[in-house]
Parts: C-alpha cells; structure tokens; sequence
C-alpha cells in the first residue's frame, strides 16, 4: 500500500467511525433530549455553556449557534469561572456542561455553584456514573462508544457527538420559534451569511438617484436622465407615479430611428421585471438574467410606486455573489 492509500485508507475509517457514533447518538436519544430543550426554551435567562479543553472548543461553537438562532447564550471558561467569571452566571441561566469523562476538575467549582444557587444544569458526558452526571437536573449521555483514533486518547467521535447534540438542542429551539432567515440575518449580518441573507432594501439606490422619467418626457430629456444617473436604465411612470415601463440599451437600439422625436411612452418596453424591498438580494440576482442589469424596486402595496433601483453590482460589492 502506498503512502497516498495509506492515509486514505485512515480517512475513510476515520470518518466512518464517527458517522457510526452519529447513528448511534440518534437511536439512543430519549426523554432527557425533549425535557433539556423545554428547559432551555423557557429559561428567563441565558444559556451557559461551558467545557475544558476539546470540550471548550465545542462548547464555544454550541453557544455560539445558539446565539445565532435566538436562543441567548455565551462561554464560560471553567478555569476562568473559579476566579471570579462565576459572576457572568445568574439564577435566571441554564448551565451546559461538556465533558466526556465527566470528571474534569476544573468544572467542579462551576458545578458546585449551580448547585448552591439552584441554578439547572444540563450535564453532557458518556459516564453515567461520573460527578458531572450525578450533579446534573438532566443527563444528556452520549453513547458509550470509543474514539475514532483506535488507541482511544484523541478525542474524535465524542466531540463530533457533542457538536451533533448541540445543533440538536439549536435547531429543536428554532424551530419551535419558527425563527426565519430574516432573524438569523439579524444576529449574522456579516460574511458571505449576511450577504446571501441582506435583503434589497439595504442594497438599492434610493430617492434622488432614481432614474424616474414621466411617459411623456421627449427622449432628449429621457437620455439625459439616464446618462446622469448612470445606471443605464431608467423608470418610466404614469401621471400617478406607478411604474408602467423600463427604457434599457435595448430599447433605445431598437428605436433609433426618428428616437429624438418620440417620448418615453413611445419606447420604453411595458411590465418589466420587479422587486421587493423586502426581498433577498439573491433573489434579485436570480431574477438578474441575460442581458438584465438593473431592477426597479417597487412597493406592490402602494401601486407599484418606485421606492428604488438595484444594480448588479451592488450586489457584487456586498457579496451576495
């Protein structure tokens, strides 16, 4: 076997060993499962989650996808919490905490304090028998199942589990809340998340930048609006404001002929394509097709009044591309 096959060969049992824990996981939850997320979705509080070492690592990305999908929570470091971020923990929290032996030292002191002032702790370890599990409202145990390095020091398949569990836990809560993609945009306005989620309203050219010509205006007029807001296109509406057509390169290739003795009305190109400010911009580059530049946004509730106008590379600049 070559050195290639080799490590594909340790890949491969690897990544089956922790899909096996996976399946694992999920056959034996049980009741404590529905009872940690009732508890969780009730708390007056916040969540805390806390962990030691790999477990910590785990315990920071479970409370931060909570935080993410509106359930409120943040990482307390155990060794931290015994000198004075104990204090971060109020009576109204629920307490997670990770460990796989259940016999971490440095959780012990947190432990301890949730005890002295009643507040609930979710206990996560696969020993049934440990401190962690005895001192715990609601045992959350992972299955007994060794790690995926074969020599079982490595922590692999039990901080995959854990991570499992807590998106569990994150996405039972949301969508209990029927938390939207909107709300997550809220907690997650940035990176290529944010971007997919910002809406068109964020995004668009508003008021005087408008490209807004009347049907009647003589084109002279309209090719001088048009080359001043430089977008390339420009709105066409009717005496009540309500957008009825588009006039685009095309249209003023088509009607070159005689184009400075007609109107508006008289070139531009009916119904085109709209938006909502309240739409996804990818939804807007989707609809962003062919030769399809730029998209007026429109206020369906108000007559197809023009509220803006969105350019492709707006959509490039903020990244939704």
């Amino acid at each position: 076997m070559t050195e290639a096959e080799k490590f594909l060969s340790a890949a491969q049992r690897v990544i089956a060993a922790e899909g096996a824990a996976l399946t694992a996981l999920g056959e034996g939850l049980g009741d404590s499962f529905g009872a940690a997320a009732a508890l969780l979705l009730h708390a007056k509080g916040r969540v805390i989650v806390s962990g030691m070492g790999k477990s910590g690592h785990v315990a920071r990305k479970i409370a931060a996808t909570f935080a993410s999908t509106g359930t409120p929570a943040h990482f307390v470091h155990p060794g931290e919490a015994s000198h004075g971020d104990l204090g971060m923990i109020t009576g109204a929290d629920v307490v997670i905490a990770i460990s796989n032996s259940g016999e971490v030292p440095e959780l012990a002191n947190l432990v301890a304090y949730t005890r002295r002032f009643a507040i609930p702790l979710i206990g996560i370890t696969s020993k049934p028998d440990s401190s962690l599990a005895s001192q715990s409202d609601i045992l959350l145990q992972l299955p007994a199942i060794g790690e995926a390095c074969g020599t079982g020091i490595v922590p692999t398949n039990s901080t995959t589990m854990t991570i499992a569990l807590g998106d569990a836990l994150a996405i039972a809560l949301m969508e209990h809340r029927e938390f939207t993609p909107e709300n997550f945009r809220d907690f997650h306005p940035g990176g290529k998340l944010g971007a997919r989620l910002a809406k068109v309203g964020d995004l668009m050219h508003r008021d005087a930048a408008v490209p807004i010509v009347s049907q009647d205006l003589p084109m002279g007029e309209v090719l001088l609006t048009i080359s001043q807001k430089g977008f390339g296109v420009a709105a066409v509406v009717d005496k009540d404001g309500s957008l009825v057509g588009v006039i685009t390169d095309g249209d003023l290739r088509r009607h070159m002929d005689g184009l400075l003795n007609m109107t508006a009305g008289d070139v531009m190109t009916a119904n085109p394509k709209t938006i909502r400010p309240d739409a996804l911009a990818e939804e807007a580059v989707a609809m962003m097709t062919g030769r399809i530049t730029c998209l007026f946004v429109t206020d369906p509730q108000a007559d197809k009044k023009v509220l803006g106008v969105l350019h492709i590379h707006d959509c490039l600049r903020a990244g939704v591309i």
